[in-house]
């Protein structure tokens, strides 16, 4: 008898882990979710300014160093974001 109760708090412990454990997995699949919702934002903001880039060097061939480095800033922020963001996925 006392194998067999042993047997069955060894069983119930490891249900207990197993739910744990499928908790935590699904945990994180949300925040692997939210978190490549957020890359994909950004890789679009990323696109769109770009895409601002090359229409006001087409558009001005004197860009002043005022909007040459706020656009530097901005690319830099959503790079760095896009950094952080990955980062976190592969930890």
């Amino acid at each position: 008898m006392q194998a067999l109760d042993q047997l069955n708090t060894k069983v119930d412990m490891l249900l207990k882990k197993y739910a744990a454990l499928e908790a935590e997995n699904k945990r994180l699949k949300a925040t692997i979710a939210t978190h490549e919702k957020t890359v994909e934002i950004l890789s679009k903001k990323l696109a769109s300014l770009e895409n601002g880039m090359v229409s006001v060097r087409l558009g001005q061939t004197d860009i002043d160093e005022e909007e040459k480095e706020n656009m530097r800033r901005q690319l830099d922020n959503v790079i760095s974001e896009i950094d952080k963001i990955l980062n976190t996925l592969n930890d």
